[in-house]
């Protein structure tokens, strides 16, 4: 199975440049790598790179696609667990995924520090990742509160990668506790998320009513300033 994942790898221009890219990257400063260099550690092409990526950065986002599949098709989740042990299972198997990149990552981890800007525009690949995370763990992450988790979600997983950058050790020991830290402090940050939206619910819908009757409003007086007549009510004949 590694073998074939490795042959298709090989003829494949989009994956040939993403393992360049963090092979790169694992050697030297990330902003040193030039779309030239990747192209040629790849073997590919400008036209051939342009066509597969714009930019460093879309580079970036595939390759978070590439650990996304990989870590939804790493199993199935355990539908008898809790959905917090389901998300941590889940998120320990995101870094599964990760584990040979290791080199790599932490120099783009350490290039995203010292540019806010690029971190700012990599938010939304890790965001929608932790959108997955979310599903597979059969959690809700729609409407304002679910964006609100997701973001929080993303944050964590941030400080997590951090301490696995770090973490020598084999069964990732301290990973796995930062973890649990976090999913702890998601967990009552999640529930008073849930709580508000519940509180302000009421209030939503009131203010979308009164949104509604103000552009009906709004519609009559303007058929009314052009001399139309107001819409007559449906009766018997």
């Amino acid at each position: 199975m590694a073998e074939e994942k490795q042959a298709q790898a090989k003829g494949d221009p989009r994956a040939r440049i993403v393992d360049a890219l963090l092979a790169l990257a694992a050697e030297k400063r990330f902003e040193e790598i030039s779309i030239a260099e990747i192209a040629g550690r790849a073997e590919v092409s400008l036209a051939d790179f342009r066509d597969a990526f714009p930019s460093k950065g879309a580079i970036l986002a595939g390759f978070a696609r590439r650990i996304d599949r990989a870590a939804l098709s790493a199993g199935g989740a355990d539908l008898d667990a809790e959905k917090r042990d389901r998300l941590f299972d889940a998120l320990m198997r995101r870094l599964d995924a990760m584990a040979p990149y290791r080199e790599g990552l932490r120099e783009i981890v350490a290039w995203l520090r010292r540019d806010p800007v690029a971190a700012w525009a990599m938010n939304a690949s890790l965001v929608n990742s932790m959108r997955f995370a979310l599903a597979s763990a059969g959690i809700d992450a729609e409407g304002v509160a679910g964006a609100i988790k997701l973001q929080g979600l993303a944050l964590a997983w941030t400080r997590v990668v951090s301490v696995w950058l770090d973490d020598p050790s084999p069964d990732l020991g301290k990973t796995m506790a930062e973890l649990d830290r976090e999913l702890t402090r998601g967990e009552r940050a999640a529930a008073a998320v849930d709580g508000l939206e519940r509180v302000a619910a009421p209030f939503a819908a009131a203010a979308q009513a009164a949104c509604a009757r103000g552009r009906r409003a709004g519609e009559t007086i303007r058929r009314r300033a052009r001399g139309e007549d107001a819409p007559r009510a449906a009766g018997p004949h």
